[in-house]
């Protein structure tokens, strides 16, 4: 991994964790809506993360290395040296794999007077529990911060060892 391969990842986590809190907003904002374009009521939506593979040159380094010791040895013990030729490749991370319709059923209400009433008097709503979407916020926005804490730690460490070069 690079210098700035922290940066990397921890930026892709907040992307990611920006969809997921902007997903969310529009699950609460749309709690109430009972006909779409669709004709149908809307349907709460979900964030899929999937892992990136990260440098391949790193993990090469780690297979390696560990088939060179033989287990139970002292040097297996010992870090592997980092195989600098993937270099620059990208970074393990997350990204989004896509965001997909809860398949849960609406919910039914008893509301006659409804516009979108059925004719038995039944309207459709999203099932959507603010409850739970406000946990979903608070988790996106803790992970957000957390990784936005990472970069300036990482940012700090990088001034550090400049002054350091500097002396």
């Amino acid at each position: 991994m690079n210098l700035f391969g922290l940066m990397e990842t921890s930026g892709g986590a907040m992307q990611a964790e920006r969809m997921r809190a902007e997903v969310v907003a529009a699950n609460m904002a749309n709690a109430e809506t009972t006909r779409t374009a669709s004709g149908s009521p809307y349907r709460r939506q979900h964030v899929i993360f999937a892992a990136d593979r990260g440098d391949p040159g790193f993990l090469n380094s780690l297979a390696t290395a560990s088939a060179d010791t033989a287990p139970g040895s002292l040097a297996s013990a010992a870090l592997p040296t980092l195989n600098t030729a993937g270099a620059g490749a990208a970074a393990p991370g997350v990204h989004i794999a896509g965001v997909v319709e809860d398949p849960a059923p609406p919910l039914k209400r008893y509301d006659p007077g409804h516009p979108d009433a059925g004719p038995d008097g039944y309207v459709s709503y999203p099932d959507i529990n603010p409850l739970t979407e406000m946990v979903d916020l608070m988790g996106a926005t803790r992970a957000y911060g957390l990784n936005g804490s990472a970069v300036q730690a990482e940012k700090g460490m990088i001034t550090s060892a400049l002054e350091i070069a500097k002396s």
